[in-house]
């Protein structure tokens, strides 16, 4: 094996030397043609970068009716959902479940609203990442199933609300 390896290394290194010589006048000419091209512009005549931060803080501050409204009625929709459960009452426990999937396919829509209108770019598509990541949770029964209990409404909301919302949470964050 180690013959093999060898004998592979040594090969690749007389293919490089051999490439070496015969391209020695195709590097010369190479170095001439770059000496011929201009120089980078400095970077002072660069225009400055647009500054977002205020447009994003309004963004940002908007969106807490977000936090406030809809992701609120979203967990108390989910607790009434778990309380259904627990009391085998399967048809009203869909009507709840059936309930907080609105509120964050609502959720997702209105921050898709506010960001959309945000002047940066990455607010906009962190905007458009959180509210995705919203309405697919909301079409998803298994994610509904796996809440059985308080302690799993518990687990679940702090794990899901830091994955739908770190998009627009970081965006917000970073510009603060």
């Amino acid at each position: 094996m180690r013959r093999a390896l060898l004998a592979i290394l040594a090969s690749g290194t007389l293919l490089t030397a051999a490439a070496c010589d015969s391209g020695a006048k195709d590097s010369t000419d190479a170095a001439a043609a770059s000496s011929a091209t201009p120089s980078r512009v400095p970077d002072e005549t660069l225009p400055p970068l647009p500054d977002y931060s205020a447009d994003t803080k309004q963004v940002c501050d908007r969106l807490q009716t977000v936090y406030s409204g809809e992701l609120r009625d979203f967990g108390a929709a989910m607790g009434k959902m778990v309380g259904y459960k627990e009391a085998k009452q399967t048809a009203d426990a869909q009507k709840a479940q059936d309930a907080a999937a609105v509120e964050l396919k609502a959720a997702g829509a209105k921050i898709r609203q506010e960001t959309s209108t945000a002047q940066d770019p990455d607010l906009q598509a962190a905007g458009v990442a959180s509210a995705d990541k919203l309405d697919k949770s909301a079409q998803d029964d298994a994610y509904f199933a796996k809440v059985k209990s308080l302690k799993d409404l518990d687990n679940s909301l702090q794990t899901q609300m830091n994955a739908w919302l770190t998009p627009v949470t970081g965006v917000c964050e970073a510009s603060s």
